[in-house]
């Protein structure tokens, strides 16, 4: 196994920020959406 040089290491990305925020905008949509629907929709609740 080889050790990485400083270069190397400040050169390395994750990417996983974009997907992050992809992630949550899609979960606050989702929200949006069934904050509308049970507004203009409202069920009852089965027991």
């Amino acid at each position: 196994m080889s050790q990485l040089s400083s270069n190397e290491l400040l050169n390395i990305t994750g990417g996983g920020i974009g997907k992050g925020i992809a992630l949550g905008l899609v979960a606050f949509g989702i929200l949006v959406i069934g904050i509308i629907d049970g507004y203009l929709r409202p069920s009852a609740c089965n027991k």
